[in-house]
């Protein structure tokens, strides 16, 4: 088994555990993960994957992010006291890509991770949704 495919089989797990309690799926935003995703959809191996790692059938269904919405505007750059992170929104304008930093680590520790870079969606783009949720902006990483 591909690494891709034990990272869906995860993707998948916690997909499942989510919708069990009423929170929407993640994102995915592993092109190579999502490639396999790909690779197995509507397939019975697919089906039999969902059923064992999620407990139900999981769909993909295509992120319209910008094409929807449109560019991110300056609030999902900016902090709880007003301040504009002005070199992420040059970033993301100029790039389309959105890094975000958030401790990793548990209560007591000190480590954190190294920034989470991820793309602007665009057209085509995936990510999962159980049941029909309306697809929202996917601004700055993680959930």
């Amino acid at each position: 088994m591909s690494t891709a495919t034990t990272e869906l089989r995860r993707f998948l797990t916690i997909t499942g555990q989510r919708s069990k309690t009423g929170q929407s799926a993640p994102e995915m935003f592993s092109p190579a993960v999502d490639k396999a995703w790909h690779d197995l959809l509507g397939t019975p191996a697919y089906e039999a994957l969902c059923l064992e790692t999620a407990g139900q059938p999981i769909r993909h269904v295509a992120n319209n992010g910008e094409e929807a919405y449109g560019p991110l505007p300056e609030i999902w750059f900016t902090d709880a006291n007003g301040n504009v992170d002005q070199d992420a929104v040059t970033r993301y304008r100029k790039t389309g890509t959105v890094v975000a930093e958030w401790t990793a680590a548990p209560p007591a520790a000190t480590a954190t991770t190294s920034p989470r870079t991820r793309r602007r969606p665009r057209a085509g783009d995936h990510w999962p949704h159980q049941r029909s949720a309306p697809a929202h902006r996917r601004g700055a990483a993680p959930r």
